[in-house]
């Protein structure tokens, strides 16, 4: 299985293309410290608003701080949102999912209600709301994006366990006395992961976006810790005569969120027979 996986994904190049960049985001987010020329808080106050040049490859800021540096260590903070934020949506869908699959009925019904009450909900309203409430900071806005971002696994876990309770396989493990909780966590979660890691690929880009979109506007990440988000908001003071304060951030959070679509595309079309035999 794992080599007719490779063998469908090779053929996709644009997601070996976003695989790459994917893996080049975060060689680069991990080795900030090593390759960052300037610590990300430090100020050069002779070079303010400097454009592109040698001693800084990307200018500065309107205070004199290295925009490679801040958008180095911003790299780190946005993907550890994205993938924090991810792993929350995922472990809670994952469960409500099981559950609402699994034993059906009432619990069904509650939850897939609940889900269809958060999904009519404008989610970017809602977080924002929230924030208002407890305050931006890095962990909140990892808590909030996570709790509001689980209802898409939930309907995927869900039917995939609609699918897999009536196969044989499960018949036969509940007919030999196996528990639900060894059928749900043995049987059927391992074979219903492939579109949860699908949709939690996809899930990073959304994160990174939304994250940046909250600093951009004041309420995510606070100064003076970097993100691409409030690297872009000093652009926005000083459009007219520091382009590269709106250009660099914007181009990185462009690649990071194509790269991740381009991947969990690549992986839905090599998990998937049906998508395969298409092409």
């Amino acid at each position: 299985m794992s080599g007719i996986f490779y063998e469908r994904f090779g053929h996709n190049k644009l997601a070996v293309a976003g695989s790459v960049l994917v893996a080049l985001l975060f060689l680069t987010a991990l080795l900030a410290p090593v390759i960052s020329p300037y610590e990300p808080d430090y100020i050069d106050r002779y070079h303010v608003l400097e454009p592109p040049g040698r001693l800084h490859p990307l200018g500065t800021d309107d205070i004199g701080r290295d925009v490679l540096s801040r958008m180095l260590y911003g790299a780190r903070v946005s993907l550890s949102v994205g993938f924090v934020a991810v792993g929350i949506a995922t472990f809670i869908g994952m469960i409500m999912g099981a559950v609402a699959g699994y034993y059906g009925g009432i619990a069904d019904r509650l939850i897939m209600r609940f889900v269809d009450v958060m999904l009519s909900i404008p989610s970017f309203f809602f977080i924002l709301a929230v924030i208002a409430f407890v305050g931006p900071s890095i962990w909140n806005i990892m808590i909030i994006i996570g709790i509001t971002s689980w209802m898409g696994v939930a309907r995927l876990v869900r039917a995939e366990f609609l699918t897999l309770k009536s196969r044989e396989y499960i018949l036969a493990a509940r007919a030999i006395g196996a528990s639900n909780m060894r059928i749900i966590l043995r049987h059927m979660l391992p074979n219903s992961l492939a579109p949860v890691i699908i949709s939690a690929v996809l899930g990073v880009a959304s994160a990174v976006l939304l994250e940046s979109s909250l600093s951009f506007l004041g309420l995510g990440v606070q100064p003076p810790m970097p993100s691409w988000g409030n690297i872009l908001t000093a652009g926005k003071a000083n459009i007219e005569i520091a382009w590269w304060l709106s250009v660099f951030p914007g181009v990185a959070i462009l690649i990071t969120v194509l790269s991740y679509n381009l991947l969990g595309e690549g992986l839905r079309d090599a998990l998937d027979p049906r998508l395969w035999e298409r092409r």
